[in-house]
């Protein structure tokens, strides 16, 4: 059993792709191999059933079965579970579930259709009381998904009044301003600091870092890069850091693609080994010939990048 998620957690908890066999059914085997690779590249922590992890498309005990057995090969490293839903009972019960699996806290993002300050208030003051408050919550800030734009005035107004919330999953673009505001925020008298995560693939993450988050919470199919890049910015290396992610920026960019960027991200850990099929549970996108030829040379210019600069990189999983 790991401790609770807390507002110090930092570096990169990886949002974990939920992987299939050809036929769409849940392929655990694969679930155990992604999990020892995202170990391999070092991620600090796993955020399952989230919007990459396919998680509408899994049933009630699939969801449980996923959570319990990346729990059972994660170690010490934390695992956070998303459960967001638009009945709170439902959110009430696999949040109080997944606890006693394991994992150190739960990601609620807010219904679509969430009106004003005031609508994204309430929902979460209910959301709170439905859980308790013993059970750690990141908020889920993604409103090209949701709709739902936080403001970061109703952020700090949340922090101040729920202990229980003390992460925010900054995914909102373009968003370096909020970042910031909610930094300086926390700096007046009485005001509490809370762990800031980024994602949107990780496009932003070296200017994010320079404002204030404290690392990554995103599927890039590298998170090798993604832990080395928030290491070196932790160690004071901002300008080390940069240069690697610059390395990396086209597959990052490529990946972010509407549509297809999923099926891109599972065609890369199949081709590094980590997962046995890149398919997704039906309905989901698929990649053409072509997609996958430019997919396959991208990568191999990675990887003459990485060795000209020095950087020795394997590609397989194992």
């Amino acid at each position: 059993m790991t401790a609770k998620l807390s507002e110090d957690a930092r570096g990169v908890y990886i949002i974990a792709a939920t992987p299939f066999t050809d036929d769409g059914a849940l392929d655990l085997q694969s679930v155990d191999t992604l999990t020892d690779f995202y170990i391999r590249s070092g991620v600090h922590g796993f955020t399952l059933l989230g919007m990459m992890g396919e998680a509408h498309k899994l049933t009630a005990d699939e969801s449980i079965e996923v959570v319990k057995r990346v729990i059972g090969r994660a170690g010490d490293r934390q695992v956070i579970v998303g459960v967001s839903h638009a009945g709170l009972e439902n959110v009430r019960r696999l949040s109080h579930e997944v606890m006693v699996a394991g994992a150190a806290g739960v990601m609620v993002a807010p219904p679509a259709g969430l009106k004003g300050d005031d609508g994204v208030y309430n929902y979460y003051a209910q959301a709170f009381a439905a859980l308790g408050p013993h059970i750690p919550v990141v908020y889920q800030d993604y409103p090209q998904a949701t709709g739902v734009y936080l403001s970061p005035a109703v952020f700090e107004r949340l922090v101040d009044d729920f202990k229980q919330l003390v992460m925010l999953k900054h995914e909102d673009a373009p968003g370096l301003a909020k970042l910031t505001r909610v930094r300086d925020g926390e700096k007046k008298p009485g005001r509490r600091r809370v762990s800031i995560l980024v994602g949107n693939g990780g496009l932003y993450l070296p200017q994010e870092l320079r404002r204030g988050a404290d690392g990554a919470m995103t599927g890039f199919a590298w998170p090798d890069m993604l832990v080395q890049v928030c290491e070196l910015f932790a160690a004071g290396k901002a300008e080390a850091a940069e240069d690697l992610f610059d390395l990396y920026l086209p597959l990052v960019r490529h990946e972010v693609q509407p549509a297809i960027g999923l099926a891109l991200r599972k065609e890369v850990l199949f081709k590094r080994g980590a997962i046995k099929s890149p398919k997704q549970r039906a309905p989901g996108s698929s990649l053409t010939t072509t997609d996958r030829a430019e997919l396959e040379a991208m990568m191999a210019r990675l990887e003459r990048r990485l060795a000209a600069s020095g950087r020795a990189h394997k590609l397989a999983a194992e």
